[in-house]
């Protein structure tokens, strides 16, 4: 039977381009698209997929929340991330929640096609860079560090500082995340006290520099 794939991504272009593809190969059938973290679970429970492609930035949720729901709700199924995101800062947190893989849209689909097969069969895969990145950091036993103190954020507080790098106000993050205004405020003054930043202006500086250093 052809492996049974979910694609979770909030931008319709790119899901349906990838099904298209997936659906030429012979081994693979995409059994359904969802844009949203309901629209994912609804899916799960009526397809019963055997592997999950999760984008980490998704319109209601981080796709790194997803992937622990779905791990919760059944560990046999199999997570593949994939995003625009900085590998270097999201593989091991995919990882860490429970996601078998991780692979940058950057990559060819045929990589992506090739990830699928691994993670169908229970093993891990990474790209060349990344995993050497990874035992790097493993060998030396400490995580890469980054400048700017990122990697000692939350998933949900890394999504609030990307998006302060990108300009949005908080009552413009209130709105994308699906979350008040009240709750967006308290997540920005964890970040500044976990970076060590005085003042929302100085946050702001931060954020942008890293979002123009990482994407």
């Amino acid at each position: 039977m052809p492996t049974q794939v979910l694609i979770v991504d909030d931008h319709p272009v790119v899901r349906e381009g990838l099904a298209i593809y997936l659906k030429s190969e012979p081994d693979l059938s995409v059994c359904g698209e969802a844009a949203d973290v309901r629209q994912a679970m609804k899916m799960l429970e009526d397809q019963c997929p055997d592997v999950v492609i999760v984008d980490i930035q998704l319109a209601d949720s981080n796709g790194l929340d997803l992937v622990k729901r779905i791990k919760a709700r059944d560990e046999k199924t199999k997570v593949l991330v994939w995003s625009n995101s900085p590998d270097s800062l999201y593989a091991q947190r995919a990882l860490q929640a429970g996601a078998l893989g991780y692979i940058n849209k950057r990559h060819a689909t045929s990589r992506i096609v090739e990830a699928i097969r691994r993670v169908r069969e229970g093993r891990i895969f990474l790209c060349e860079e990344t995993a050497d990145q990874l035992l790097t950091s493993a060998v030396s036993g400490r995580r890469e560090l980054r400048p700017c103190g990122a990697e000692a954020l939350t998933n949900r507080e890394l999504e609030i500082f990307r998006l302060i790098g990108q300009g949005q106000s908080t009552s413009q993050i209130a709105e994308a995340l699906h979350r008040s205004v009240h709750t967006i405020e308290s997540h920005r003054t964890k970040i500044k006290e976990k970076l060590g930043v005085k003042t929302a202006s100085e946050l702001s500086r931060v954020a942008v520099q890293w979002v123009l250093e990482n994407g």
